[in-house]
């Protein structure tokens, strides 16, 4: 089946050229850009195009418009807040009971009238949607009656096949035959933790944690034991050691890549020491690698699953962040456990969605992927930039946030007086939605003066207002 060609938008292409030559430095905050006449001639294109493309570097943030005098590269000058300290949870195992506040909360993020600064993926402008309708609706004339059966296990193998290419990106050499298709993440994780966990047993956690992660451990039985980590490195490797001499750990669940809430980025050397520890215990890690492909810098981060060669790690990962959350395709390499997650998957939901698994293989192995995550790569790290700006700007004094290299999210630290569940219900009734920082831990009185702030959708107007608004909410509260 051939693949079809990816149409770009003739003022995208002028704009991206900009922004190539803004981040590397070409182009220097302060510089004047071409006339609008003067970048007409020399890309071949309209008046109207360059005006398109500068309108859409100005909502970006890397420039501005001067009256009179033309269009520059922005100067991006603000405040340095301080980073959120390391998290200190308590040293004990608990039971999880967040599910009924998670539920509260999460109602508001599907809300049109919401600025949705709750919800942690990019906005839908910013997904190729188009592109991903064109191919389903030629897999439905290509593919006939076979796009409605069943999608026999371990999953769509051309699919499967991209994902093997690609992980040779994430430091891997697995083949296809290591991969089995989800849905989502959330269901590559929820069968990992049943593979390798009964009711009853301890999962080590990053703190805060994902409310994802926590109502699974929920759901399961299981209690979570939160483990401090540093807002730019991820989880503590000696607390870790510590806790697992002193009990019995069935796993350890985290996201080495852009955690969320938190955003941290695991060192290569820490990874390394991770794998070396857990596999020296025989505890297996599940590893969450949803966000691994948005990262601002030039390389992506490599996976733990690199380090591994005793099949010790659970790869888990989705398209939900990067392409389209609703089709719901995610995936797992679990390693040294793929017999029993494979049987798992077919009692737990028999198979994958087949139209989505196929449309996505047909966008990968076209090239299309590569270069949306480009153009998506930074697009957030302008949106994450112009976010922080507006903490700084807007927030109580003593506020701190952190400095994420990839992902689309901020956790904000406020003084301690501002109670986050009573600024999410103020913030509510003003239309913004945040996410309270109680949700991201197993013991609730915990983070109540955080909150994770979703950096997903572009820098407008209404953005900027809503920002306003609720900074002024969280000074009334000091």
């Amino acid at each position: 089946m051939g693949a079809v060609a990816h149409k770009v938008k003739l003022y995208e292409q002028v704009a991206e050229r900009l922004e190539e030559a803004i981040a590397a430095g070409t182009l220097q905050a302060g510089d004047k850009l071409p006339s609008v006449r003067q970048l007409s001639l020399r890309e071949r294109v309209s008046i109207s195009t360059v005006l398109q493309a500068y309108v859409h570097l100005e909502s970006l943030g890397l420039i501005e418009t001067r009256p009179q005098s033309g269009h520059y590269v922005r100067r991006r000058e603000r405040p340095q807040l301080a980073e959120p300290q390391v998290s200190r949870p308590a040293s004990s195992a608990t039971a999880v009971s967040v599910s009924a506040l998670v539920a509260s909360v999460y109602k508001s993020m599907g809300d049109a009238r919401i600025v949705p600064f709750g919800a942690a993926s990019p906005s839908p402008e910013l997904l190729p949607t188009r592109r991903l309708y064109r191919e389903l609706s030629a897999l439905t004339r290509d593919t006939r009656d076979r796009s409605i059966l069943y999608d026999v296990l371990p999953g769509c193998l051309e699919l499967r096949q991209q994902l093997a290419r690609r992980s040779l990106d994430w430091g891997c050499a697995l083949s296809p035959e290591d991969f089995i298709t989800t849905c989502g993440t959330s269901e590559a994780i929820h069968l990992c933790l049943l593979a390798v966990a009964r009711p009853g047993d301890t999962i080590a956690i990053e703190s805060p944690a994902y409310y994802g992660t926590l109502q699974a451990i929920e759901a399961l039985g299981l209690r979570a034991l939160e483990i401090p980590c540093c807002p730019r490195n991820g989880m503590q490797m000696e607390a870790l050691e510590a806790a697992l001499t002193r009990r019995r750990i069935a796993a350890v669940l985290m996201v080495p890549s852009f955690s969320n809430p938190v955003g941290s980025c695991m060192p290569d050397v820490r990874r390394q020491r991770l794998v070396n520890l857990l596999a020296a215990h025989d505890v297996p890690l599940i590893e969450d690698d949803i966000y691994g492909d948005l990262h601002f810098g030039p390389e992506r981060p490599r996976t733990c699953k690199a380090f591994d060669t005793r099949g010790n790690v659970m790869l888990c990962g989705s398209f939900s962040k990067t392409l389209a959350p609703g089709f719901r395709v995610g995936y797992v390499a679990p390693g040294r456990f793929r017999e029993r997650v494979e049987l798992l998957k077919f009692s737990n939901s028999v198979a994958t969605a087949t139209l989505p698994q196929y449309a996505i293989a047909r966008f990968l192995q076209s090239g299309g992927y590569d270069r949306h995550l480009r153009a998506l790569r930074r697009r957030l790290a302008a949106q994450v930039e112009r976010m922080a700006s507006a903490v700084a700007e807007f927030f109580p004094a003593g506020t701190r946030v952190t400095r994420p290299t990839g992902g689309v999210l901020l956790w904000v630290e406020m003084p301690q007086q501002v109670d986050s569940l009573v600024l999410h219900a103020k913030a509510l009734e003003a239309g913004i939605s945040i996410a309270p920082g109680p949700i991201f831990s197993a013991r609730m009185d915990t983070y109540r003066h955080c909150f994770r702030l979703s950096c997903g959708h572009p820098w407008t107007p209404r953005i900027e207002a809503a920002m306003s608004t609720l900074g002024a909410l969280a000074r009334g509260l000091v």
